[in-house]
């Protein structure tokens, strides 16, 4: 198996045109991308006092309004708390799926039950679900005494404007239903599928929740709130939950096997639209004297900038970093479809060739590392020197396949300038939950990156 993986991999880099010699790097555990966790993070407080707006919404939808319980197996003991909304008069609800993902990965060992907000409870089903946007659409018992009425979508035709009152449904914290006022404030930049900035309070325990408009219509769901800030909170829009319903509002049978099959379909499909938009980016220029390096575009991305302190080695560092603030949960282990890309640029004109050679050699691939442990394969790696338009550039290519999500890998490309013996750059391109064929391309369009910017 090691052995038809190595091939593949030497394969299909022949196939992007990059001819590599045998050699391998040493991977350390991983410390690249740490995006916010999609679980409703803890921030302020809500408001001591509530507006008349906020108590008439809350008491018109209240009914529809529900607790979502993942419970272990023959017992009571809760594994995770949320929150959901119903949608539909059957009794179909909507929630997150980060909510309900370990009885979706695990259904031999968790179940699901609901609760209202005037003590009605019961177990329910999982229908289907949508990791791309975290949703996941379940349905009561039929002919449940919960289910009395749906909540309705505001239709697209009438968009939110920037500071509109919104009301924020959920039971945080499993402490009691609760309504949160705050305010819509547009869509994330930079991100690559819409998400709602709320200004306001987004506790645990309110994931899958209903936000509201003054009129009682569902304009988002609870997803997120951003760690060590105040009132920055995030929700899917209410139009990705509308579409779940009406994509499988009549499917009779729940899941209930592990969804791994229903997630990779899912993200597969996801990095192919990922893959093309971003192959679809010019590079940027980098801004350098010489080279012509890989920068990307920020659609989708969000880079700084910095000065490393490396004057007491003699060298002087500039650093950029771009990343994906968007990503895939999956499990609280496992979070995928995103990319990450960083770049050093290295000036040891104050010192020796020699002494550069080695401090340079040192930093190449320092911050590499790929995840592994139960979720991925051990890595494979090649590592050769090609030719990108003339710039000789020293390159690792590195891949490892997930065990449960077939056909999926992540991906990491190291490059170095190797043209000059006192300065240079060196990159770093790592693509998250791509399909093989995904990372050739991936791989081919970065080291493609690198080039003179005049006639050498």
């Amino acid at each position: 198996m090691r052995a038809s993986y190595t091939r593949l991999l030497n394969a299909g880099l022949a196939a992007a045109g990059l001819l590599l010699s045998s050699g391998a790097m040493a991977q350390g555990p991983h410390d690249g991308h740490h995006a916010p966790a999609p679980a409703n993070a803890a921030s302020t407080p809500a408001p001591p006092s509530l507006s008349a707006s906020a108590k008439r919404i809350y008491d018109q939808s209240r009914l529809q309004l529900l607790q979502v319980r993942t419970l272990l197996k023959g017992q009571d003991s809760q594994a995770s708390v949320g929150s959901g909304f119903l949608v539909d008069e059957s009794g179909l609800l909507i929630t997150n799926y980060h909510v309900v993902s370990q009885y979706a990965l695990e259904p031999d060992r968790y179940r699901l039950r609901f609760a209202t907000t005037d003590g009605l409870e019961g177990p329910v089903e999982l229908i289907d679900i949508d990791v791309r946007h975290d949703l996941a659409l379940l349905r009561l018992p039929a002919r449940h005494p919960a289910i009395r009425g749906a909540l309705p979508f505001r239709p697209a035709s009438q968009p939110l404007t920037k500071g509109e009152r919104i009301f924020s449904m959920g039971n945080p914290r499993d402490v009691t239903f609760a309504v949160v006022e705050g305010n819509f404030n547009g869509l994330v930049e930079r991100s690559f599928d819409p998400l709602i900035y709320y200004a306001g309070s987004i506790n645990p325990g309110m994931s899958g929740g209903p936000v509201l408009d003054d009129e009682g219509r569902v304009v988002g769901i609870n997803v997120s709130a951003m760690v060590f800030a105040e009132q920055i909170s995030f929700l899917v829009p209410g139009g990705d939950a509308q579409a779940l319903l009406e994509r499988s509002r009549t499917k009779t049978h729940p899941l209930a096997t592990p969804v791994w099959p229903t997630i990779t379909q899912q993200v597969l499909a996801y990095q192919d639209e990922l893959t093309r938009r971003f192959l679809a980016q010019p590079w940027r220029d980098g801004g350098h004297e010489h080279y012509r390096l890989p920068m990307p575009q920020e659609q989708f991305m969000r880079c700084w900038g910095g000065n490393t302190a490396s004057e007491a080695k003699g060298i002087r560092t500039e650093s950029t970093r771009c990343r994906m603030e968007h990503n895939l949960f999956i499990r609280d282990s496992l979070r995928l479809g995103y990319l990450d890309f960083e770049q050093y640029r290295m000036d040891g004109k104050q010192i020796g060739p020699l002494r550069f050679s080695r401090l340079y050699s040192q930093r190449f691939g320092a911050n590499a590392s790929m995840n592994t442990g139960k979720e991925r394969t051990a890595p494979q790696c090649k590592e050769s020197f090609v030719d990108s338009h003339g710039l000789p550039v020293r390159a690792v290519v590195c891949m490892n396949a997930y065990k449960k999500l077939k056909g999926l890998y992540d991906l990491t490309v190291l490059a170095a300038t190797v043209d000059d013996e006192r300065q240079g750059v060196q990159g770093q391109f790592e693509a998250n939950g791509v399909s093989f064929g995904n990372a050739m391309k991936l791989t081919a369009h970065y080291l493609e990156g690198f080039g003179w910017k005049r006639a050498h």
